[in-house]
């Protein structure tokens, strides 16, 4: 699915995939120029051997000041590697259509909190976007070094950002819609019947995902 979102906007990119659930990693954090890590049926907090693996190898990333983009699973994972908390949401399930709404960046020169602005890879600015969800956990509490980019009405930290190089975002830019309806139709005994409804209803909405796509290929290309 990523590649078919990033190759009309970054055609001379190339992906390597990575079957982490199974122990297949990079040899090394200078492997790849950028990585990115999917969604999953795990949760970041589950005691499996390679999740503490890759908490690791995303937190080595960090110090190595490599590039990394986390969606969903790989969102939450961002921030239990660098110290954030991870837990089911309060509002369970957030699944369907759902409106992210971008929120400044405070920066901070010399000690003194300047205006709040956005980040320059966000181009063509959007102040609100439309994205397909799909998940019942969420980032509780930020790692240090983070700021919140975009909440959503049920979800405080839908985009957020840890230093210069490394970016989460909780919905799914790659999801269709008929995939998400598959989803939600498969799943209904998990998510609920009356969630799983009103998923279905939101499924009408226009989506942002071509834009927010553009955001993430500009994000990595301007720190490669």
């Amino acid at each position: 699915m990523f590649p078919a979102l990033f190759l009309p906007l970054a055609p001379e990119w190339e992906f390597t995939f990575y079957d982490v659930s199974n122990g297949h990693f990079p040899a090394s954090v200078d492997e790849c120029d950028a990585y990115l890590s999917t969604g999953s049926k795990f949760s970041v907090y589950d005691d499996e051997p390679w999740i503490h693996t890759l908490k690791a190898f995303v937190a080595d990333l960090y110090v190595h000041q490599k590039i990394y983009v986390g969606v969903c699973f790989g969102h939450q994972l961002l921030a239990e590697a660098l110290g954030g908390k991870v837990q089911k949401s309060s509002v369970g399930w957030c699944v369907g259509v759902h409106r992210f709404t971008v929120s400044g960046v405070q920066f901070v020169v010399d000690g003194l909190p300047l205006e709040e602005s956005y980040p320059q890879w966000m181009q063509p600015f959007q102040q609100n976007v439309n994205l397909l969800m799909m998940c019942q956990d969420q980032v509780q509490v930020l790692p240090p070094d983070a700021q919140v980019l975009a909440t959503a009405a049920d979800c405080p930290v839908a985009m957020f950002q840890v230093g210069q190089r490394m970016l989460g975002v909780q919905a799914h830019p790659e999801f269709t819609v008929p995939y998400e309806e598959a989803l939600m139709r498969s799943r209904v005994e998990r998510i609920g019947e009356t969630k799983t409804q009103q998923g279905l209803e939101s499924l009408s909405q226009p989506l942002d995902s071509a834009l927010v796509a553009r955001w993430i290929v500009e994000f990595v290309a301007s720190r490669l």
